[in-house]
């Protein structure tokens, strides 16, 4: 299974592509879609979705695995995240790719044992577990520890503690 996951933000949006077993996936791809401060909302969710169907186009994912929506101080910034979300939804749906969604904290414990870690924490895992010569940007390895997560929710009884299927 290839699987394309994303951690949405409108200014620095993650995604990776990981490929195979759980227990040692293949990295294909990953990055920072960053978006500039000077495009407004709109732009730069179109430029969201836009650099996400290129990335589908290249890497030809079966799946997608998003982060969930999380708990935020501002409710502007949760209507901004939430918005970044639905452009890359919009992306895979274009696709008709299943996307599936991972709550913070459980991607946090698939990868490290702990669902308190904090970004650091996550980005050492992840550079640890798919044997990467350094640490991924904070927000690529987020969407890393989404894919790592994603691929061993491939067992049944995993998949229904881990995810819930969007589309």
């Amino acid at each position: 299974m290839r699987v394309l996951a994303i951690d949405p933000a409108i200014r620095n949006t993650g995604y990776a592509v990981l490929e195979g077993d759980p227990r040692k996936p293949s990295v294909l791809g990953y990055d920072v879609i960053s978006i500039p401060t000077k495009l407004n909302q709109s732009a730069a969710l179109s430029a969201i979705r836009s650099h996400l169907v290129n990335v589908i186009q290249k890497f030809h994912p079966d799946e997608v695995a998003v982060e969930g929506i999380i708990y935020v101080q501002s409710h502007l910034t949760a209507i901004s995240m939430g918005a970044a979300r639905a452009a890359a939804l919009i992306a895979a749906a274009d696709h008709g790719l299943p996307v599936y969604e991972y709550a913070p904290r459980k991607v946090k414990m698939a990868v490290v044992g702990n669902g308190n870690a904090d970004k650091s924490q996550v980005a050492f895992m992840v550079r640890a577990l798919l044997g990467l010569s350094e640490t991924p940007p904070p927000d690529a390895a987020d969407a890393l520890a989404i894919a790592i997560a994603h691929l061993q929710a491939s067992d049944p009884l995993k998949a229904k503690l881990l995810a819930r299927r969007l589309v």
